[in-house]
C-alpha cells in the first residue's frame, strides 16, 4: 500500500461581528428606545447594540438634565438586558456629538469585517442632509431606518438618488461592512421622552413607560420635577 495522503487541513472561519448602534439624547431612555432596539437586535441576528448618548447633540435642544444622569439611566435601563450594551464616548468629548466622528472611532476598533448598522427613525433620516459630513456616513455603516406605519412623508430630493443607488428591500440581504440602506418595520409605541418630562413635571406617574430601574433613578434623584 501506498503512503496515505494527510488529512486535509481543517479551516474554520468566525463570521463578521454585526453590532448596531442607536444614539439619542435619552433624556430620558425610554420603553420605545429600549424595545425598538431589541426588536432590530433580534431580527438582524446582532451581536451588540450600542446604545450611545449624545453630549451635545447638534440638531436637538439642550438636554433637560446632565449627561451624566442621562448615561447612568441607560446603564440601568440596560444592565443584564443582552445584546443591548452602552457606548459613552460621545460623552467623552468636549465638543458636539457628530455621528460621522464616532463612526469612525468604532471603525478604528473593530476588525475590517465587522458590520456596523446605524439604527435611525424616519424623521432623523430624512435630516441626514443637514447632519456633518453625511455623505461619508455610508463608508463606515449601514444604514437602518427604523419606520413606523404612519410615517408616509417623502424623503427630500437630496436622498432620493442616494436610496435608489443604495437601498436593499431585506434588511437580513444587507452585504459587506458597509454601504447600504434598509427599512425595518417598527411596532408603534406611542411614547416619546416629551411626554415623560411633561409627566413628571406635573407630578404624574411615568410607570411601564419608563423601566422601573430607570423609574427609581428618576425618583431617587428629582429629575424632571417642576422645581428642576
Amino acid at each position: 500500500m501506498g503512503d496515505l495522503d494527510p488529512p486535509a487541513a481543517v479551516t474554520t472561519t468566525t463570521p463578521p461581528r454585526r453590532i448596531g448602534i442607536l444614539g439619542g439624547t435619552f433624556d430620558p431612555v425610554h420603553i420605545g428606545h429600549l424595545r425598538g432596539a431589541l426588536e432590530v437586535a433580534d431580527a438582524l441576528a446582532l451581536d451588540e447594540l450600542r446604545l450611545t448618548p449624545s453630549a451635545r447633540p447638534p440638531h436637538r435642544d439642550t438636554p433637560q438634565v446632565s449627561a451624566q444622569d442621562r448615561l447612568a439611566m441607560v446603564e440601568c435601563a440596560v444592565a443584564g438586558v443582552a445584546p443591548l450594551v452602552v457606548d459613552a464616548r460621545e460623552l467623552q468629548r468636549d465638543k458636539p456629538s457628530y455621528t460621522i466622528d464616532t463612526l469612525e472611532l468604532m471603525r478604528a476598533e473593530l476588525a475590517a469585517d465587522a458590520q456596523v448598522f446605524l439604527l435611525l427613525g424616519w424623521d432623523a433620516f430624512c435630516g441626514l442632509p443637514t447632519w456633518h459630513r453625511w455623505e461619508e456616513l455610508l463608508q463606515h455603516c449601514h444604514i437602518l431606518v427604523l419606520q413606523r406605519p404612519d410615517a408616509d412623508s417623502e424623503p427630500p430630493d437630496a436622498l432620493r438618488n442616494l436610496l435608489a443607488a443604495r437601498s436593499v428591500s431585506d434588511p437580513l440581504a444587507l452585504k459587506g461592512p458597509s454601504g447600504q440602506i434598509a427599512f425595518v418595520w417598527q411596532t408603534p409605541l406611542a411614547v416619546s421622552a416629551t411626554q415623560i418630562r411633561q409627566l413628571l413635571a406635573s407630578g404624574k406617574s411615568v410607570r411601564f413607560l419608563v423601566p422601573d430601574a430607570v423609574l427609581a433613578y428618576i425618583d431617587a434623584h428629582g429629575l424632571y420635577r417642576a422645581s428642576n
